[in-house]
């Protein structure tokens, strides 16, 4: 385990079928129709996590917790951040200002009621705030949000930032809300994914595993990770009518993700985002 740099732990808790591949193929409006395997997924990550004296960040749908309110509560019980993902998974891209006002107040207002504690963090679905929506971080600060997750300084086809910082950054002067990229390794220069999701099932462990010591002993800062419920859960029921490409990112080695998972929480030394980022500027 690497002792000298505490690393932020995150969770997106939704289900399989809330992802934005799906979109076209599994409307909002079928959502309360479909078999959700939420709760169950969380329960085997806070046993990971609580084996592991882990602390953690649980971004979460707005959607989710008011369907399931006693999982919120038990996250926040063991310890746990309560953070906002937004209520029902909507990019950043595809809401106007006072939609997305709208959108964020909701799901704040409702993750503390349920919660019972203040929700500083919010990370954007997909990633996806870039240049061309920074003003949803003003929104987000007149909001009451301490800081956002949203922006990857990668090159993608479905969300990135490239040109953006890879570490904790204030957006503009005039901002005070702070901008937690997930993490990137710079290597031949460009920015290569290091922080989770379909890569850490597409990497082999090994590979994270150099990228997150990378970033700790090159750079000396602190990584973040971030997973998905579903990732755990290879008897997910399967969608039929996906593209090859959507296939193969969505169930690429589900049933190897819980035992990296146990590897990454034992190799290197985790935490909440609120903990390692907002008291280092308090």
């Amino acid at each position: 385990m690497n002792c000298m740099i505490r690393n932020a732990l995150t969770i997106d808790v939704e289900d399989y079928f809330q992802v934005s591949a799906f979109a076209r193929h599994i409307p909002r409006s079928s959502w309360d129709k479909l078999p959700c395997r939420v709760e169950g997924n969380i329960d085997r990550i806070l046993m990971l996590l609580d084996e592991q004296k882990i602390k953690a960040t649980f971004f979460t749908l707005g959607w989710i917790a008011e369907r399931y309110p006693a999982m919120v509560k038990k996250i926040v019980e063991n310890g746990h951040e309560l953070a906002s993902h937004g209520y029902a998974h909507h990019r950043v891209t595809e809401l106007n200002r006072d939609q997305f006002h709208d959108d964020i107040v909701r799901s704040k207002s409702l993750l503390e009621d349920i919660g019972g504690q203040s929700v500083w963090g919010y990370r954007a679905p997909s990633f996806s705030i870039n240049k061309d929506n920074l003003w949803a971080l003003d929104c987000l600060e007149e909001a009451g949000y301490r800081y956002s997750s949203s922006i990857y300084p990668v090159e993608h086809d479905h969300y990135g930032m490239p040109d953006a910082p890879r570490f904790a950054f204030n957006p503009t002067d005039s901002r005070k809300i702070l901008e937690l990229p997930v993490t990137t390794v710079r290597l031949l220069d460009r920015n290569f994914p290091a922080g989770g999701g379909g890569y850490f099932r597409l990497w082999p462990y090994a590979v994270s595993r150099w990228f997150l010591q990378r970033v700790n002993s090159v750079d000396k800062q602190p990584a973040i990770f971030y997973f998905h419920p579903w990732e755990i859960d290879p008897d997910q029921p399967r969608q039929t009518g996906i593209g090859l490409k959507t296939r193969f990112r969505h169930y690429l080695n589900l049933g190897r993700m819980e035992k990296r998972l146990g590897s990454l929480t034992r190799h290197f030394s985790w935490g909440r985002m609120d903990q390692i980022f907002l008291q280092r500027t308090a």
